[in-house]
């Protein structure tokens, strides 16, 4: 199934932490990417189809200064490619030592409606892309140019990140915690069941403030507890 904007609206308003769970019920255990985290909190989910691009380790005979006046070279050609309102994916074999990006092209991203990029790596000039209008994901900040240690490969293939697959389409989501990857069969109905999953989460945080015992509510194993939880969606409108 394609990526909609109604899948992408759900997933603005759901967790990772809930996505978690809904992959896990249908055996999918190893989705969310390890030691990624937010440059900068945004106040808002970053979701969208994966583009991706694939560092590989470099040579010193094949990655000096001069292969960025390539106009092909990868790294510049995938900043240019990814599409509006996808999600930029870096496999950078989780070595930040050396940058994966930094500021001048996360900025040509962000101009071009990137919906978001993503290292397992590290971006230099963090301290600037965390001001961006652009939700941006990696290990730690790294100064050095990635012709450091990292060579551009690959563009729009499968990769890993984070210690997941990744495949181009797939749905990325991140928020103030961590990133998640959907496989893009299953994002309507994984998004669909989020926000289901969410309403019932929110009326448990409620019911918790109040007082109420987690037995039995969270999960829902009185009856009780359902038909307030239906009442409370129709004075919540949700």
């Amino acid at each position: 199934m394609s990526f909609t904007e109604e899948i992408r609206e759900r997933l603005m308003g759901v967790s990772v932490a809930t996505l978690a769970t809904a992959l896990y019920k249908r055996g999918l255990r190893n989705q969310v990417l390890q030691d990624v985290r937010p440059v900068a909190a945004k106040g808002r989910n970053m979701v969208g189809p994966a583009f991706t691009l694939r560092y590989i380790p470099a040579r010193e005979d094949r990655n000096t200064l001069a292969v960025f006046r390539d106009p092909n070279h990868p790294q510049r050609q995938a900043i240019e490619q990814c599409p509006a309102g996808h999600v930029m994916v870096m496999d950078s074999r989780k070595d930040p030592r050396a940058a994966s990006s930094g500021d001048i092209l996360i900025t040509r991203l962000m101009v071009r409606g990137g919906a978001g990029v993503v290292t397992d790596g590290g971006f230099r000039d963090a301290g600037t892309i965390a001001g961006l209008d652009i939700p941006a994901y990696h290990n730690r900040p790294s100064s050095p140019t990635n012709l450091t240690l990292h060579e551009a490969i690959e563009i729009n293939g499968p990769i890993g990140c984070g210690d997941v697959a990744v495949f181009p389409g797939d749905v990325i989501v991140g928020d103030y915690d961590s990133v998640i990857v959907i496989p893009a069969e299953i994002a309507e109905e994984v998004s669909a069941e989020a926000v289901e999953m969410t309403a019932y989460e929110d009326f448990v945080v409620e019911q918790v403030k109040g007082g109420a015992t987690i037995i039995g509510l969270y999960p829902a194993t009185k009856e009780e507890n359902l038909a307030k939880f239906e009442t409370w969606r129709k004075e919540n409108n949700r």
